[in-house]
C-alpha cells in the first residue's frame, strides 16, 4: 500500500466539503478558492477544481456570476444557493461526528 496515494484520497475525500465551506463565506472567485486550499495543503489542482465546480453547479449546490474586470476578461464568482447551504450543514455535521470519532479512537490507550 503506497502512503501517498492513502494521504490524497483523505483529502479528496474532504475536498468537496472544503470548497463548499470556502465558498459559503460570501462570492469567491474559482482561483481565490484554489489559494486557499493550496494555503491549508489541500493540495489540487485547476484540473481538478473546475470539473468539480462545474459538478457542484450541476447539482444546484452553487451559483455563479460574471463579473467585470480591470485587469482582463471577466470572472466567474461563486455563491452557495439555498440548496448548497442545507448541503453543507449535512456535510459539516457529518464531519464533525466523524471527526469526534476518529478522535475517540487515536486517544484510546491500550
Amino acid at each position: 500500500m503506497n502512503l501517498e496515494n492513502a494521504k490524497v484520497q483523505m483529502r479528496k475525500g474532504i475536498l468537496e466539503y472544503c470548497i463548499l465551506q470556502i465558498i459559503s463565506r460570501g462570492e469567491i472567485y474559482a482561483s481565490e478558492i484554489l489559494d486557499e486550499l493550496i494555503e491549508a495543503r489541500i493540495m489540487v489542482v485547476e484540473g481538478t477544481l473546475y470539473p468539480l465546480l462545474t459538478r457542484l453547479k450541476n447539482a444546484e449546490l452553487l451559483d455563479y456570476k460574471w463579473v467585470e474586470s480591470n485587469s482582463g476578461p471577466p470572472r466567474k464568482y461563486y455563491v452557495l444557493t439555498d440548496k448548497g447551504n442545507e448541503f453543507l450543514l449535512g456535510l459539516h455535521e457529518t464531519w464533525i461526528d466523524l471527526s469526534d470519532s476518529v478522535k475517540t479512537i487515536i486517544s484510546r490507550k491500550k
